[in-house]
C-alpha cells in the first residue's frame, strides 16, 4: 500500500533521515520505534507532504506521491495525527472536526454529517463537550479529537505520530484500544510511538529508526523478544 524507497531529507545542512526505506501493506499495523531525534516525525512529515525530500520516492497505492502538496495527499487517503495533537485551540470540539473534512464537504456534505455522527459513537466524550472550544480539553480529549479529526476525511491509511504523549494509563489504553479496532474496520496505520513496548504488543510489523537509518526491521513479536530492542528501548 504504501513503499519508501531510499528517502533522504535534509534541515540545512543536517541530513535528517537518510536513505530510509520501508514497506506498509494493507490492513497491517506497522510500528517505528526508535529515540527522539531518531527522525520518526519527520519520516512521517515526508510521507504525507509536510516536508519535502532532498532524495528517493514515496508510493502510495501506485501513485507516486513525492513532491504533492499535503492537501493532495489527504485527498488521496492518509490522514495524518501529528505530535503534540495539534488542534485548533480558539475553534469548537465540533468545527475541529468538521475542518477535518474540509477536502469532501463540498461533494458529501451528507456524508461528512454520518462521519460526525461516526466520531461521537467512538468517542461519546466528544459529543458531550462537541460546543467547548477545543483548547479547554485535558490531553486525552484532545488526543482523542485529533484521531477524529484525521479519519473525518476517511482515510484509508493513518499515521499516528506518538498518539500516547502526555496522557494517563487510562486514555493511553483507550487510544491503542481505538487503534486495534480502526485496523479491524479495515485502515492501515503506520504509528510512531515511544512507548515502544506497547506500541509493538499491538502492531504486526516495526522498523528500528536510528540518526535517520532504518537499524533494524522484522515482525513486531520478534523485535518484542530481540535482546538489543529489549535492552535499548524497553528500558530491561
Amino acid at each position: 500500500m504504501l513503499s519508501v524507497n531510499n528517502v533522504r531529507v535534509h534541515y540545512g545542512m543536517a541530513e535528517a533521515l537518510r536513505g530510509v526505506s520501508l514497506e506498509v501493506a494493507k490492513g497491517e499495523i506497522v510500528a517505528m520505534i526508535g529515540r527522539n531525534g531518531a527522525g520518526k516525525t519527520t519520516l512521517l512529515k515526508a510521507i504525507t507532504g509536510l516536508v519535502k525530500l532532498r532524495e528517493g520516492d514515496i508510493i502510495y497505492q501506485g501513485e507516486r506521491i513525492t513532491g504533492m502538496q499535503a492537501h493532495a495527499i489527504m485527498r488521496l487517503g492518509i490522514g495524518h495525527v501529528p505530535q503534540g495533537r495539534q488542534v485548533f485551540g480558539d475553534q469548537t470540539v465540533e468545527d475541529n472536526l468538521i475542518l477535518g473534512a474540509f477536502t469532501k464537504i463540498k461533494q458529501q456534505p451528507r456524508q461528512v454529517r454520518d462521519w460526525l455522527e461516526r466520531e461521537y459513537t467512538r468517542f461519546p466524550r466528544l459529543k458531550e463537550r462537541s460546543k467547548q472550544l477545543a483548547g479547554t480539553l485535558s490531553g486525552g480529549e484532545q488526543q482523542m479529537l485529533a484521531l477524529s479529526r484525521a479519519l473525518m476525511s476517511d482515510p484509508e491509511m493513518l499515521v499516528l505520530d506518538e498518539p500516547s504523549m502526555g496522557l494517563s494509563p487510562l486514555f493511553v489504553k483507550q487510544i491503542l484500544d481505538t487503534v486495534i479496532q480502526l485496523r479491524k474496520e479495515g485502515k492501515t496505520i503506520l504509528l510512531v510511538e515511544q512507548l515502544a513496548a506497547a506500541a509493538l504488543s499491538i502492531s504486526d510489523r516495526a522498523y528500528v529508526l536510528s540518526s535517520g537509518q532504518i537499524e533494524m526491521s522484522g515482525t513486531a513479536s520478534d523485535l518484542l523478544h530481540d535482546e538489543k530492542v529489549v535492552r535499548t528501548y524497553l528500558g530491561a
